[in-house]
């Protein structure tokens, strides 16, 4: 089983990409999946740009999803990121994980996103209601603790 990872500006399908994944596959008896939207937080945000840096981006994710796929028996494993202008209430982020049983798939889907929340090389820049362009978004310490459960 290979990873699929894709980075994209353009919007996902949630019903197409678990069709696609576990298409076929007789085996698989969990799909896992969360979907990031973006938040208003309180309707201070018009949007969030998303930026990367292309090829390296893809690389670091297919690592960490490879990583993934080692640490838990997985049928597939999905994950799609969004960059450019993304308005509150809009798809970012995408991890599918399938399996024969629910606990991989679901251990396998937090620790990829984990990782995506904490390390994934995306950069996170603030566009305010009052039509400001805000900071530069940093990884939360919740996040980071979250992710060090898996060292």
């Amino acid at each position: 089983m290979t990873p699929v990872v894709r980075i994209q500006r353009e919007d996902f399908d949630l019903g197409a990409e678990v069709a696609a994944l576990a298409r076929g596959d007789a085996d698989i008896g969990a799909v896992v999946s969360f979907t990031g939207l973006c938040r208003d937080e309180s309707c201070r945000l018009a949007a969030l740009e998303l930026e990367h840096y292309p090829g390296m981006a893809e690389a670091e994710i297919a690592r960490v999803a490879a990583e993934a796929a080692a640490r838990w028996p997985l049928s597939g494993l999905l994950a799609i990121h969004r960059f450019g202008l993304i308005r509150p209430g809009e798809q970012i982020v995408l991890v599918i994980a399938a399996s024969s049983h629910r606990r991989e798939a679901f251990e396998a889907a937090d620790f990829l996103m984990d990782y995506l929340k904490t390390r994934a090389p995306f950069w996170k820049r603030e566009h305010l209601a009052d039509g400001s362009i805000g900071g530069w978004v940093e990884a939360k310490a919740d996040d980071d603790r979250a992710a060090e459960r898996w060292s």
